[in-house]
């Protein structure tokens, strides 16, 4: 399937659902078709609208959307999205508060590169602001990278965040969740063997597959299932002549959508459904609670096709991270080398897509770090979106999380807040 015409084929398909969608809404949504009082107009229309609208979504950057935050004497602080180091495949950006000293605590929130763009973490951005200085990784889409800059896979994003948090120095506290988990330890162990004196102060890993094989799921299995040959046969293609990535092979954004939306596809159709029929009645709204959701589920990005083969082969496979056993330019990383970083690791009970058990893997890992540095949470009844961005991190994570930076800051007299427990291991 590594051919242009497949890619090619596949956008077609989505701009024309997209245009069926618009040509619906606009034919059903003619004056004259109201006289008819037939209940099916409004329905037809509804359908072209959110059939259109999802539709045009799978090829948009959703916007950050973060304007400001309301500063500790109740006045708004403009927020402000810069670039701090600017890179091929991605960039490092701050998001700036303005008339706002810096802060103690400084994060680097390592975003997934799975799929999906970074802005899936702006609830979580959202609610670190007012507490920290945040930045964030900012991976670019495949398809826009032309062939020339060259490939890219896990070894270049390994060396990508090594570069990000030597930029930021070491009183920098990384967050990392899901798939760059078991990458961001691979990079922290690298600084602890190339440039000890630039490692952060402290790393949290979030529902990562540090150890796949410590859970079995869906991904796990099809992970299996697979063989590279296979794999590279189905999934990979060639960007199309419309994008300036033009013969880049990728992994496409649109078959990583299919595959996240068959493994709920009752709930998927279910809420399309209702969302028509709330159309059709005048209850929804631009920014409902289905299209905050589904305008950020949809919109999807590409990935290199040997960042996405390299994955699943030294991740997945053979486990690497796993078995201590990565190599990055020609240089086996030892995590046992970390020994002043404090661990913080955090996994959900219901968690379908990082099992809990693949993420808390990495703390066994540490061999050199003292037990008191080391931590793990397990939240109850929390999904995989729930341990990041939904109500399980706003309640109970969160401020676990900034206890746990508080309790390794290397500032003297800071320490956790009242009422924040951590599980240490032992």
């Amino acid at each position: 399937m590594k051919y242009m015409a497949t890619y090619d084929w596949m956008e077609s398909a989505r701009n024309t659902a997209e245009w069926v969608g618009a040509t619906a809404r606009a034919m059903a949504s003619y004056p004259a078709f109201a006289l008819s009082m037939n209940p099916a107009i409004p329905l037809i229309a509804a359908w072209g609208e959110v059939t259109e609208r999802s539709f045009a979504r799978m090829t948009a950057k959703p916007d950050w959307g973060i304007r400001s935050i309301v500063g500790p004497q109740g006045q708004d602080h403009l927020v402000d999205v810069v670039t701090a180091v600017e890179k091929p495949f991605g960039n490092l950006i701050r998001f700036l508060v303005r008339r706002r000293p810096p802060m103690a605590r400084k994060v680097m929130l390592v975003a997934p590169m799975s799929g999906h763009y970074a802005t899936l973490l702006r609830s979580t951005v959202q609610s670190l602001l007012p507490d920290c200085d945040v930045y964030v990784t900012d991976w670019h889409n495949a398809r826009d990278i032309p062939v020339s800059v060259g490939k890219f896979d896990i070894e270049d994003y390994t060396l990508y965040l090594v570069e990000f948090m030597r930029h930021l120095g070491p009183d920098t506290h990384v967050i990392a969740i899901c798939q760059p988990a078991p990458l961001t330890l691979a990079a922290t162990a690298y600084l602890a063997g190339e440039h000890p004196e630039e490692q952060p102060r402290s790393l949290t890993l979030i529902g990562g597959p540090v150890d796949p094989d410590a859970a079995a799921t869906d991904v796990t299995d099809f992970g299996r299932r697979v063989t590279m040959g296979q794999l590279e046969n189905l999934a990979i293609q060639r960007v199309g002549f419309t994008y300036k990535g033009v013969g880049r092979l990728v992994y496409p954004g649109l078959l990583q959508l299919q595959g996240f939306m068959s493994m709920n596809a009752e709930r998927h159709a279910r809420a399309f459904a209702e969302q028509v029929m709330r159309v059709a009645r005048g209850e929804a709204a631009d920014h409902d609670a289905h299209n905050r959701f589904y305008d950020e589920y949809l919109a999807v990005m590409d990935m290199t096709a040997e960042f996405y083969l390299s994955t699943v082969e030294r991740i997945f496979k053979n486990r690497e991270i796993a078995k201590n056993a990565f190599v990055v330019a020609g240089k086996r990383v030892d995590i046992g080398a970390i020994s002043r970083v404090a661990v913080m690791t955090v996994e959900g009970e219901k968690d379908d897509i990082s099992a809990p058990g693949q993420c808390v893997a990495a703390l066994s890992l540490l061999t050199g770090l003292d037990a008191s540095r080391k931590a793990h949470h397990l939240e109850p009844d929390a999904g995989h979106y729930g341990i990041f961005a939904g109500k399980s991190w706003r309640l109970n994570i969160r401020p676990l999380v900034l206890g746990f930076i508080d309790a390794h800051s290397g500032q003297p007299g800071r320490q956790a807040r009242p009422g924040v427990r951590l599980a240490a291991t032992t």
